[in-house]
């Protein structure tokens, strides 16, 4: 059956990906295999349905409408697929990055670390609770996989859009290991900035325009026009997804403002500032980035610095400049009107955002 949205109607478009990955996890429930405990299972469940801005799904949706095909609940299924991706790769961010928040709860692997500590069991709490982690993302990547090929188009369709699919997802592997030896290298804004276009920008933006619209059976025209749109405003995304994490309202974020600043994230904003700071900012940055006992008084110092350096402004330009380069790009790009106006529409939503 083939319903009707309306052009911008990303509210609506949210309730039908929900609607099915609710339906497609409660169809892996009987598969569950007995004798095996339930845990995994049910927080799955709540963790993907408990949130989120469907952006994956969104823009994949509306690369698919771009190519100019017709909405139908097929498409649907299939973005929506990439939610359970983007479970998994929250789950596993996460575990690297040692945040305890996500979405205002405690996140997957201190779920189960909590679990683990109030039933008094044998073992390390947090060992426990990294390793359930580990394997609730693992399940979350191989759900994807099974949604996205069950979606109901073609064998044709979803092979041609499966290969766009698989490129995302060694993109973001490497995106998060060269986050790691970004970590432990050089810190330079060069760097910061190829880890953003790995690990975040492209699977948020450009790989899923990319599948909808390959899957749509869009040409190599299209396909790379829609990454001249997508890959700077991917960056500007995360752009700002980075000032939210140390500038951001935990109550609105659903995340620490701490948990950045403790771990020594390697970002743009950061790199900014080391290149910008005094010697006394220089030594105080040294001190407090990345010092695990970072309290809020030692933070409210960081966040300082990065305004006095600039690094804040030069990254809110940064911004500016990227998006303004992807609504460009879509202006020229051969995309159907209704899509134009909904993928604008979007744009804004992704940047001018407070979590």
């Amino acid at each position: 059956m083939t319903v009707t949205v309306a052009p911008t109607d990303a509210s609506g478009l949210r309730a039908r990906f929900d609607t099915e990955l609710a339906g497609f996890l409660s169809r892996q429930g009987p598969d569950w295999p007995d004798g095996a405990p339930r845990g995994v299972f049910t927080a799955l469940q709540r963790f993907v349905l408990a949130g989120g801005k469907r952006l994956r799904p969104l823009f994949c949706y509306w690369g698919w409408r771009g190519a100019g095909a017709a909405d139908g609940t097929p498409i649907v299924v299939a973005a929506a697929a990439l939610e359970l991706f983007h479970a998994f790769a929250l789950i596993h961010d996460d575990i690297l990055d040692g945040s305890d928040r996500r979405r205002g709860e405690p996140s997957v692997h201190r779920l189960f670390a909590d679990l683990h500590a109030r039933s008094s069991w044998r073992g390390d709490p947090e060992a426990y609770g990294r390793n359930t982690a580990l394997l609730c993302g693992d399940l979350c990547a191989a759900w994807s996989d099974q949604m996205f090929h069950e979606c109901g188009l073609s064998t044709e369709q979803v092979h041609r859009g499966y290969g766009v699919f698989a490129l995302m997802r060694t993109e973001v592997i490497a995106g998060e290991y060269l986050d790691l030896v970004s970590g432990v290298g050089d810190g330079s804004v060069a760097s910061a900035l190829t880890v953003i276009r790995m690990k975040a920008a492209r699977y948020t933006v450009t790989r899923p325009l990319q599948i909808g619209a390959a899957l749509a059976g869009a040409g190599p025209e299209l396909i790379a026009a829609l990454g001249e749109f997508g890959d700077p405003l991917g960056d500007a995304f995360q752009l700002r997804d980075d000032v939210l994490g140390v500038f951001g309202d935990p109550a609105v974020t659903g995340k620490s403002v701490l948990d950045d600043l403790r771990e020594g994230k390697p970002t743009v904003m950061m790199a900014l500032a080391r290149s910008a700071a005094d010697r006394p900012q220089t030594i105080r940055l040294r001190e407090l980035f990345g010092n695990p006992a970072l309290d809020a008084e030692g933070a409210a110092e960081l966040r300082d610095i990065i305004e006095a350096t600039g690094a804040r402004e030069r990254i809110e330009q940064m911004i500016r400049v990227r998006t303004e380069a992807a609504l460009s790009a879509l202006q020229n790009a051969m995309v159907a009107d209704e899509a134009r106006v909904a993928l604008v529409a979007l744009a804004g939503q992704a940047i001018d955002r407070r979590a």
